[in-house]
């Protein structure tokens, strides 16, 4: 069964099952059910039969060209996979990351069918279109055999040159926007070089020009084409666009909300994310986040706290101080308060091998915190890598979520 174009919800919206954002294409096997975006990339693939594992589980296949599995995981309840990632399903990813919950999808045969089934399916249609068949889809069956796997690698290869460098890792806080977010480059490097980070470069932080940020806004919507009408999330790169000041990062906001056709729906405004540090952060004055909140955007910025310990900053080269850490986190909570389009949230480590002096110092943090608006400013616990007995933080998280006055969730490294 071929559906030429369908249309979900026209905002972002979280649901148990996988309901689709915007407008897509549609093909249904008896097995199978696969999903296209406007331009003809396939999108994601879910099994229809009793045997696939749950009907709201799916494979899911990001502009970087990953194949990322979602599951609803092995628990379910207030102490399932929504209580720690916010979310109804957890995203496992085909490369080495940070999970708290490994699921090994891939030694799942019914599974792992569904990416022979749609190799299979691919050689049907283009069987199909050489014979004259379903003259009714031609167009969008053009439009799929134009995207094979060779082309849809290239594709993943130019964004990455159009924005100068791979998105190793995005904000915790796409998920509101299921990662799917058009990332604009506004400055390279960062102001620390910390020793336990995996994700970041060497390079020195560096502003980009305005001159750049156009050619990657012009190059941008070239590269998403008609399917940019389906994106509601913009991304200002790479690792601390905060220090980038408010003239360069409300620039590039605006003229991206123009080219590239954002707009509210219904009550929701488009997103913007961007990370910033704690010395960026701390030397933000009233004016930018005033500007920040005058934007068309509903503005998240998440900053990398990691520990309120000073043994554990050291441990993990932390070039910060406690107070530091400690002033940067009351203002976090200042700037919820005051601000109705500006969310700032937190990110804080987690590992088998941290002290207790860690775990205790952010638990007192979070516990003491005073919140007024207590949904607002959520604190991501991101499992170091090297954590061999990762499952086995979910006691120490719930004991810290329990204590804190605002919302406690895992941080899953997702790269673009």
């Amino acid at each position: 069964m071929i559906s030429v174009e369908k249309g979900g919800p026209d905002k972002l919206v979280k649901q148990t099952f996988p309901l689709r954002f915007g407008k897509y294409s549609e093909i249904k096997t008896p097995d199978f059910e696969f999903c296209f975006n406007l331009n003809g990339e396939i999108k994601s693939i879910r099994g229809l039969k009793p045997d696939w594992p749950h009907p709201a589980e799916q494979f899911k296949r990001t502009i970087g060209n990953d194949w990322v599995y979602y599951t609803v995981g092995d628990k379910s309840g207030d102490d399932g996979i929504v209580s720690w990632m916010g979310e109804y399903y957890l995203p496992c990813l085909p490369y080495t990351s940070n999970p708290i919950w490994e699921i090994k999808y891939f030694s799942n045969p019914v599974v792992m069918r569904a990416m022979a089934e749609w190799s299979q399916l691919f050689a049907n249609l283009y069987m199909g279109n050489s014979k004259g068949l379903y003259p009714h889809a031609k167009d969008l069956i053009e439009r799929i055999l134009a995207n094979d796997e060779q082309v849809l690698h290239e594709r993943s290869r130019k964004l990455n040159k159009i924005i100068g460098s791979r998105v190793t890792v995005l904000p915790p806080d796409t998920r509101h926007a299921d990662y799917d977010v058009v990332p604009l480059n506004i400055a390279d490097g960062c102001l620390y070089h910390c020793k336990f980070c995996c994700v970041k470069t060497d390079q020195k932080f560096q502003k980009r020009s305005k001159e750049n940020i156009h050619e990657q806004i012009a190059a941008l919507k070239d590269h998403f084409g008609a399917d940019l009408t389906n994106y509601h999330a913009l991304f200002l790169g790479n690792h601390d666009a905060l220090s980038a000041g408010k003239d360069l990062i409300c620039f590039a906001a605006e003229q991206a909300y123009q080219a590239f056709g954002f707009r509210q729906r219904l009550n929701q405004k488009p997103f913007l994310y961007l990370f910033g540090s704690v010395g960026s952060f701390l030397g933000g004055d009233q004016a930018l986040f005033e500007q920040l909140n005058r934007l068309p955007f509903y503005t998240y910025i998440n900053i990398g706290f990691e520990s309120i310990d000073p043994k554990t900053l050291s441990q993990i080269g932390k070039p910060i101080t406690t107070e530091q850490v400690k002033e940067a986190f009351g203002k976090m909570i200042e700037v919820n308060d005051m601000f109705d389009g500006i969310e700032v949230t937190g990110n804080f480590i987690a590992g088998h091998k941290l002290s207790f002096e860690h775990d205790d110092s952010l638990t007192d943090l979070l516990k003491h915190a005073n919140v007024k608006r207590k949904s607002k400013g959520a604190i991501y616990l991101s499992p170091l890598k090297d954590s061999p007995k990762k499952r086995e933080l979910l006691p120490r998280f719930y004991k810290i979520k329990k204590e804190s006055c605002l919302p406690v969730l895992v941080y899953l490294i997702q790269r673009l």
